[in-house]
């Protein structure tokens, strides 16, 4: 965490001192540092899809629940991550855009458990 803190820091302050001699050189420089940390990030991801493993296998949740949670947990990450680099870059209306999309996405994953739920609701009343 204190790399990717220190890369954040260290891009904004670059960011902050090419403001003033051409603002876009700003701009390119925190989305990089953005990607970087994008990357670093998602270099992680086998250790938390480990993690997830070695819980659902305790917890003796079923696979597919948990790929569908590894999922969702991704389009929101890779969502937010587009959404602040357009904001960030002056298109609010293009972030909006992206994060309605990943809603969308979300919920399009999700209908398996829904379906799952309603089954099993029907099932209880039955």
């Amino acid at each position: 965490m204190i790399k990717i803190a220190a890369v954040g820091v260290a891009a904004v302050l670059m960011a902050m001192q090419l403001k003033e001699l051409k603002p876009q050189f700003g701009t390119y420089v925190v989305f990089g540092a953005g990607i970087l940390i994008f990357f670093y990030a998602f270099g992680k991801l086998s250790e938390i899809v480990e993690a997830v493993g070695e819980l659902s296998r305790q917890a003796a949740i079923e696979e597919k629940y948990v790929q569908i949670l590894l999922k969702m947990l991704g389009i929101t990450y890779v969502s937010e991550f587009a959404a602040s680099l357009c904001r960030d870059g002056g298109y609010g209306s293009v972030a909006g855009q992206i994060e309605l999309f990943g809603r969308l996405s979300i919920l399009l994953v999700s209908f398996p458990v829904i379906l799952s739920l309603l089954e099993l609701l029907g099932r209880i009343l039955a």
